[in-house]
């Protein structure tokens, strides 16, 4: 089965063709600028890379040039669209409808759409790139995997805020959580890794890119996690603020004279790292480079990144009344010794955990970077978000069901 995999964005839209034989990537890219002059293809296959310049003013001439690219003689790694046997949608809110992942049909479609008001800059954008191949490919299944999807089952203790019900029961004001693909592809890649039950295990899985995340899941189950109604709650990150006192919206708002959007902006575009940096850097790797040169304030921000990562993870070791493994993921997860070591070492030993230096001194690499004698096991775990979606594709279209319950 050849699974085509699509994220659209509201200026992009990511792509992967796999054949599910072997899960080979056959070829990926990336439709830049749609709707902005200099739009492009950004198109790799069996390790070159090629950039294709072509006009693209919406998703759907966005989409039919990817497709063109995929049966091209040059670029291309298939001779036909017949032989797409299904595609798989990134979808970031599926509210409470959704727990897994779906074959899309007209309600689909319409729930997806009345979800737009918790996810306004996501799932329009995703819903275009929906249509738009059920435009080109209309003999062709399409299935929909939801970001939300995989903490939609937590228990109501976790999920619900202390605020009126009513609130609740009139619009849907809970801790959604996201980043629940990688969370998922993490925490099962890391239960195979070490050999663990997977519906007996204790994981958490730290989710370090721009954005930021760490769910707690147990026997299988995202029982927590660190993100909530929107993607701004939780850990410090690039550009978001992550936790804090809701009182400093409204005393913004009454000394600065500023409007909801604007302390929204704040919050969301000009807090994080990049805030406390006064404007330095978002990219964790600035941050980084400045703190071993002994910049006072980048090795501020950085033991407050790493401090608020480390009570994230004390707090879900308590919520699962233990822990088997920690793993570590996405960009910073994945490519930083030092905040990996750190975070560790400098919080963590209570839990009897010991960090192998010289295996932690990687970049990228799926790894246990703990020694023997570590009372829980922490890893690297590549996040593999791609080949999630096209596991789910190709099962709900192999097995003829209409969805899949995590």
């Amino acid at each position: 089965m050849i699974v085509l995999v699509v994220n659209s964005g509201s200026s992009s839209i990511k792509y992967q063709l796999m054949d599910m034989k072997d899960e080979k990537v056959l070829c990926k890219g990336i439709a830049e600028r749609i709707g902005i002059p200099g739009s492009r293809i950004v198109h790799k296959k069996d390790g070159e890379k090629f950039i294709v310049e072509k006009p693209m003013v919406n998703h759907d001439e966005a989409l039919k040039f990817v497709l063109e690219t995929l049966i091209d003689e040059k670029y291309g790694a298939i001779k036909d669209f017949k032989e797409i046997n299904a595609v798989g949608h990134r979808v970031v809110h599926g509210g409470e409808k959704f727990s897994g992942s779906v074959l899309i049909d007209d309600e689909v479609i319409k729930a997806v759409e009345e979800f737009s008001f918790l996810a306004p800059l996501h799932n329009p954008p995703n819903l275009m790139g929906i249509k738009a191949i059920m435009k080109l490919l209309p003999s062709v299944p399409n299935v929909a995997v939801f970001d939300t999807a995989f903490h939609a089952k937590m228990p109501k203790k976790a999920y619900l805020y202390a605020i009126p019900y009513t609130y609740y029961e009139k619009y849907k004001i809970r801790r959604y959580g996201f980043h629940g693909t990688s969370h998922r592809y993490v925490s099962k890649r890391t239960a195979e890794i070490l050999g663990l039950d997977y519906n007996k295990s204790k994981i958490i899985t730290v989710h370090l890119g721009n954005g930021a995340s760490i769910a707690a899941v147990k026997n299988g189950k995202s029982i927590d996690t660190s993100m909530g109604f929107t993607p701004l709650e939780g850990l410090v990150m690039g550009t978001r603020s992550g936790d804090l006192d809701p009182s400093i919206v409204t005393f913004l708002m009454e000394k600065e004279g500023l409007t909801s959007e604007e302390v929204y902006t704040i919050l969301n575009k000009k807090s994080g790292v990049l805030g406390l940096t006064n404007n330095f850097s978002s990219d964790m790797r600035d941050i980084e480079d400045k703190a071993l040169e002994n910049d006072p304030l980048c090795r501020l921000v950085l033991d407050i990144y790493e401090y608020r990562i480390a009570k994230y993870i004390g707090a879900y070791v308590a919520a699962m009344n233990g822990v088997d493994a920690i793993a570590f993921t996405a960009g910073v997860g994945e490519n930083s010794p030092i905040t990996r070591e750190e975070i560790c070492e400098n919080y963590l030993g209570y839990l009897g955990i010991k960090i192998d230096k010289e295996k932690n001194n990687v970049k990228g690499t799926e790894k246990v970077i703990s020694t023997p004698d570590s009372k829980v096991s922490v890893l690297i775990v590549p996040t593999n978000e791609e080949l999630m979606i096209a596991r789910d594709t190709k099962e709900i279209i192999e097995k003829g069901i209409k969805q899949i319950e995590y």
